[in-house]
């Protein structure tokens, strides 16, 4: 299993001072939707402190925590690709701190220094795998536990 990456610690010295000169701090009180399925994805965060669950609508009334995320995680990454749009929802499971990255700022930093673009594509890349191994797990756990019950 590939172990967790954090995006801010990923990057070299150099490259992390770029990003940061994009970041913009913001806040999300306890219980705040930051964004749902299917909107537009055209920002990211850095999680500072806090947590943060990632859920997925299955029913018109039920929503399923796919994963949580806190301090140092990347929170959105649809924003990298087509169609950009979110995949998932998110919602601050507490009083949340983050780095707020526009993405339109940050793909333009990205083509003006290509290292920093493909360190951070990387880091990017790294973040999902680990993130699809875990679902994984949860899913094979989910299935095992379903099969005793029957």
């Amino acid at each position: 299993m590939t172990k967790a990456t954090k995006l801010l610690t990923a990057l070299p010295p150099p490259q992390r001072q770029r990003l940061m000169t994009l970041a913009r701090e913001v806040s999300f009180p306890e219980d705040a939707r930051i964004f749902e399925a299917g909107g537009t994805a055209d920002r990211f965060w850095v999680i500072r402190s806090g947590a943060v669950s990632l859920d997925q609508q299955v029913t018109s009334v039920q929503r399923v925590t796919v994963a949580s995320l806190g301090s140092g995680d990347l929170l959105g990454w649809s924003w990298l690709f087509p169609p950009h749009q979110w995949d998932f929802g998110a919602v601050a499971f507490s009083p949340v701190r983050a780095y707020e990255f526009d993405a339109a700022a940050v793909l333009g930093l990205c083509e003006e220094d290509p290292a920093l673009g493909m360190v951070l594509v990387r880091s990017v890349a790294e973040i999902l795998a680990h993130r699809l191994e875990m679902t994984r797990g949860k899913l094979m756990e989910q299935y095992s536990m379903r099969r005793r019950v029957l």
